[in-house]
């Protein structure tokens, strides 16, 4: 009679975990950044068309590192929950903290019992009228779920990013010193290579005053290559 090897809850844990790590690590980074303007989002991606940062409600965005295929169907359930929600109360219940527990409950059932985890790890950010009020969400692949403060990095080097970043932020600075730090960051992730130009970034705003500014109540707004070119030619100068 064969006899079946057995390995522990906790070791196939461990496995999934390592296995969605790598995955993940090997994508390019990606960095929300509270600034004076909103919330900016600044992504390595050289795609012009598929995206790691997207729109989701009124007020709220997404970003994501990992499988494409994995977080593209995640971004589009999440369009769908905060279609169905505004339509069904109120534009006002769609709220990022209700989306995150969503993707958190997606993400867990999803690690605990299917046989390979999402390789995906995702921000979801929604800005407030006051910059003290802003939100960003990171949910990681087994469906943990932070509360971060100004900024977060995911993704390849996110540490580095990470520390970087927290090396130059201020609560209250522009949307052009934000992006100029968010893309200096990215190249830290890189092991100091140079800067990276427009065309190998994907930058989108969540607008503070969009009411006021563009007369919508959607706040996403893409950055063009022109107007980020613009921004690090400015800091280039400085």
């Amino acid at each position: 009679m064969t006899q079946q090897f057995y390995v522990s809850p906790e070791q196939v844990m461990k496995d999934r975990a390592d296995f969605a790590r790598k995955g993940i690590a090997r994508g390019r980074s990606v960095v929300v950044i509270s600034c004076a303007e909103g919330i900016a989002l600044v992504a390595e991606n050289a795609s012009p068309s598929l995206h790691k940062i997207g729109e989701i409600y009124d007020k709220i965005a997404f970003a994501a590192v990992g499988k494409y295929n994995e977080f593209e169907s995640l971004r589009q359930a999440g369009v769908r929950y905060a279609d169905v929600r505004g339509y069904s109360y109120d534009r006002e219940d769609v709220t990022a903290r209700g989306l995150a527990s969503v993707y958190a409950q997606s993400l867990g059932a999803v690690f605990t019992a299917e046989q390979k985890p999402f390789e995906v790890e995702l921000a979801v950010a929604e800005v407030a009228p006051v910059q003290a009020g802003d939100h960003i969400y990171r949910l990681t692949f087994d469906g943990s779920i932070a509360d971060e403060t100004g900024f977060i990095a995911m993704g390849g080097a996110a540490e580095a990013v990470q520390d970087a970043v927290a090396a130059g932020w201020v609560a209250g600075t522009s949307l052009a010193r934000s992006l100029r730090l968010a893309v200096t960051a990215l190249a830290a992730g890189r092991n100091g290579e140079a800067l990276l130009g427009a065309a190998k970034l994907e930058v989108a705003l969540l607008e503070r005053n969009s009411e006021t500014n563009r007369g919508i109540a959607r706040a996403f707004r893409r950055i063009t290559d022109t107007e980020v070119d613009a921004i690090l030619a400015a800091g280039n100068e400085a």
